[in-house]
């Protein structure tokens, strides 16, 4: 009948396992083995395994197991003991083993050395020597489940003590003289026969307390399971010597290094073993401080394994790896690092760059570091072998500071590289959607904006026809008196109706120009201004404007930075500010215009929904009414006033507004009811200096230089009869066009033409501002004159003028355009 395979508690255990398979364990107290409770397979399983002897009883009636190293002390009784009663198994010791089990479990468990006892003659001699232990084993209930003995027979070294004991005490002596090492010896079954003054010394016990004992009284508890005390012996006795380095246990349960070695001791007269010698020094602190080392050294590569990027350490300028984590290895794929240089590992770098920066470092001592450096590795698929590597290498340096190697470490960044390409590639498809759709909204956004101010200035259209009415009516009656009386030859009244037909066509020009203002579509021509003379130039005007009943005080920044803008419109919003601060004070007050640098920071510029940077503020403060939150949030919309009807069109703020926007700055309101109003203009500073130029008086209007020509394209006859005979005056050659054939016709002619004079809104399917192009491509660098009366922007250059152009608004006097292109021309 085949042995039967046995459960896995038992496996390894030998001629025991053997004798627990072999009984008939039906109607036993235990039961059969596969219904055994499991911390009795688990100790039993720790029992057949041990190479020491070893018993363990289990249950109440202490049910006798023991190990294949046991078995030779049982003799005959091996055949049935297994699983016995310890009683029946030991029936002749009970006299003595009944006091030890009790006190085992009452939890006072001793160890006992070469104890001697009596037994049956059945196994043999009946004097015999025991070294043994019992101690007791809890269930996890806290009961009593069962008795653990670890026992060995002494009898043959107890007797062998006797006749060594002459030759031993000889040893003893010269043990003895040995201070600075632990010398002992011990019988051949390991128990300590001599211990030396060095010995105690170093392990704490003394003689008597030591002599007898085994060996493992000075191994650790964990070596003496793994049955090292017992192996050390062993290889001494097979090969004569056994180095033993390692750590041992003190009394006082100090742990100590030793390095030493175990010698056999010559055997005595009779032949037989007297077993051996030990010989070793304390090398504690040399191991605790190699132990201290060698923690730190794990510390850091443990801190080095679990960083989230990869790290290399490399040594020399050959760069020789000592250290990668795993990180390392799975960007660069399974290679053999330590010990060989990069070059070696890393044979595809040549050409790549790496190997030159890691010379550079290790050189220089000076750390670089890249983003998204490109790598290629040879050792992967296609798909893995290009990658993006953020890195760092740093220079290591020893105790002198020199370097010693570099560190390597860093992110790979391949797939945060590519999905930013991607997302790159994406968002570019989405900007132009997006911009194509934001294009289309700010048309119909601009479109409405249009229909709503068209709108606006509908619902004023009978006001302004009223005002223009007026002002025509104005100067048609002048017109026709002065008509009239040089008819008749009475022409000493005919300077006065002419300078009233005037001041009526600047009133209508200057309502054209609110209008235009409010639109944006008027057209700028900025130059450098300085701004505190331009309001030094405004005073007069503005304390005549707002009368004697209020005080205007200027306080003006010294070191003022020049800003660039159209001097003329910024007057008239300086003008028109301070007759809405005169309007909010019909009691009389203080008006205080001020001008100041300004550098708007992120929260600032934020605040003013403008850009960072530098600008120049032009304040006008009153210590008027003031404004409510609900005034100061509509003020600059279109037609919005809190005048009395026919005081006040609500067009002076919007104009301002439109202005500052279109110059690339910004008006704010602060307000306080009862308290006045600063409005504040901010402009951009420019950097270069202002350069204030005074038109010249009229009388000193210069002449045309001998054969300069001017070419007029003008569409209204009247216009341009007049334009021709002013000019003709000051000695210019002019050359009409009423349309852009006929300009065109001009400038292919061949002639000489210094200047073009042209309108802007021109009939015939051709504008001023294509004419002018049309122009400069013939005869570059060309001077050009616009003249209008709205000026759209897309006809001139989005509101701004190009080098050598400049525009003149209508109307204007025929002297301020000969002024106009003397400037130009000179």
């Amino acid at each position: 009948m085949p042995t039967p395979e046995p459960p896995p508690f038992l496996a390894g255990g030998g001629r025991a396992t053997e004798l627990i398979l072999a009984r008939d364990w039906t109607g036993h107290p235990l039961g059969l083995p596969d219904a055994w409770p499991e911390g009795l397979k688990v100790a039993l399983s720790l029992v057949v395994n041990s190479p020491e002897s070893m018993i363990l009883c289990w249950g109440p009636e202490l049910h006798f197991f023991f190990n294949e190293t046991y078995i030779p002390l049982l003799g005959p009784r091996v055949d049935w003991a297994m699983g016995s009663p310890f009683d029946e198994v030991w029936a002749d010791a009970l006299a003595q083993a009944h006091p030890i089990i009790a006190a085992a479990m009452a939890g006072q468990s001793q160890r006992f050395n070469d104890l001697p006892w009596k037994l049956a003659t059945d196994r043999g001699q009946a004097d015999t020597w025991w070294t043994f232990s019992y101690s007791r084993i809890l269930g996890p209930d806290g009961a009593i489940a069962g008795l653990f003995i670890f026992t060995n027979e002494t009898t043959n070294k107890v007797l062998a003590d006797a006749a060594l004991k002459d030759s031993n005490e000889q040893l003893r002596l010269v043990i003895e003289g040995a201070k600075d090492h632990a010398i002992f010896t011990v019988d051949p079954a390991g128990h300590i026969t001599t211990w030396s003054a060095g010995a105690q010394a170093i392990f704490g016990w003394t003689a008597q307390e030591a002599l007898g004992q085994s060996v493992a009284l000075v191994f650790t508890p964990q070596d003496v399971a793994d049955g090292a005390h017992v192996r050390e012996l062993t290889l001494a006795a097979r090969t004569g010597h056994a180095h033993d380095e390692r750590w041992h246990i003190t009394k006082s349960g100090r742990r100590v290094f030793m390095n030493g070695s175990v010698h056999p001791l010559p055997d005595d007269t009779d032949g037989q073993p007297r077993g051996f010698i030990k010989i070793a020094r304390d090398d504690t602190v040399r191991q605790e401080a190699a132990a201290a080392r060698a923690q730190e050294v794990e510390r850091q590569r443990l801190s080095l394994q679990q960083m989230p990027g990869f790290v290399g350490i490399l040594s020399g300028p050959e760069h020789r790896y000592e250290y990668v984590n795993d990180a390392y290895v799975a960007i660069s794929g399974e290679r053999d690092f330590l010990g060989r240089t990069v070059r070696e590992v890393f044979p595809e770098l040549a050409g790549q760059g790496f190997y030159e920066l890691l010379d550079q470092v290790y050189a220089t001592g000076t750390a670089y570091t890249a983003r998204a450096m490109p790598l290629h590795l040879d050792n992967r698929t296609a798909s893995e072998a290009d990658r993006f590597i953020d890195f760092v290498y740093e220079p290591i340096r020893d105790a002198s500071g020199a370097v010693s190697g570099v560190f390597a470490g860093g992110y790979d960044v391949t797939d945060q590289v590519r999905a930013q390409r991607q997302l790159a590639e994406a968002n570019l498809g989405l900007e132009q959607r997006v911009d194509a759709t934001v294009r289309h909204l700010m048309a119909a956004e601009e479109a409405l904006r249009q229909a709503q101010k068209m709108e606006a200035v509908g619902q004023l259209t009978g006001g302004l026809a009223h005002d223009f009415n007026n002002l025509l009516g104005g100067i048609t009656s002048s017109l026709e008196l002065v008509q009239r009386h040089i008819a008749q030859g009475r022409i000493a009244d005919v300077d006065r109706y002419v300078v009233a037909a005037q001041g009526a066509a600047r009133r209508a020009a200057a309502l054209t120009h609110r209008l235009l203002a409010f639109s944006r579509r008027q057209t700028l021509d900025p130059k450098i201004v300085d701004v505190n003379l331009l309001v030094a130039g405004l005073e007069d005007l503005v304390r005549r404007t707002v009368g004697p009943s209020i005080e205007v005080t200027v306080v003006g920044s010294a070191s003022l930075w020049p800003t660039l803008v159209d001097a003329p419109q910024l007057e008239s919003a300086l003008l028109n500010l301070c007759i809405n601060a005169r309007d909010a004070m019909p009691d009389g007050g203080r008006i205080t215009i001020e001008t100041a640098n300004r550098w708007l920071d992120g929260q600032a510029a934020k605040t003013l929904t403008m850009a960072e940077g530098q600008y120049i503020s032009l304040s006008v403060t009153d210590t008027g009414t003031g404004m409510t939150p609900e005034v100061m949030a509509r003020a600059f919309e279109p037609f919005f006033t809190t005048k009395p009807l026919g005081q006040g069109t609500g067009l002076g703020l919007s104009m301002i507004y439109g202005f500052a926007q279109q110059s690339g700055g910004q008006v704010r309101i602060y307000s306080e009811v009862g308290a006045g109003t600063t409005v504040s203009i901010y402009l951009a500073r420019s950097t270069a200096s202002a350069e204030p130029a005074e038109l010249p008086a009229l009388e000193t209007v210069g002449r045309a230089s001998v054969g300069e020509t001017v070419l007029l394209v003008e569409d209204e006859p009247t216009i341009r009869m007049a334009v021709t005979d002013e000019l003709g005056e000051l000695g210019y050659t002019v050359l009409e066009a009423s349309d852009g054939k006929t300009a065109l016709r001009a400038l292919q002619s061949g002639a000489h033409i210094d200047l073009l004079l042209t309108d802007v809104g021109l009939p015939g399917g051709m504008n001023g501002r294509q004419i002018a192009d049309a122009a400069r491509t013939a005869l570059p660098g060309l001077k050009v004159l616009f003249i209008t009366g709205y000026a759209e922007n897309a006809m001139i250059g989005d509101g701004q003028l190009e080098p050598g152009m400049a525009v003149l608004t209508k109307p204007f006097s025929l002297e301020e355009l000969g002024i106009r292109i003397r400037e130009m021309l000179s």
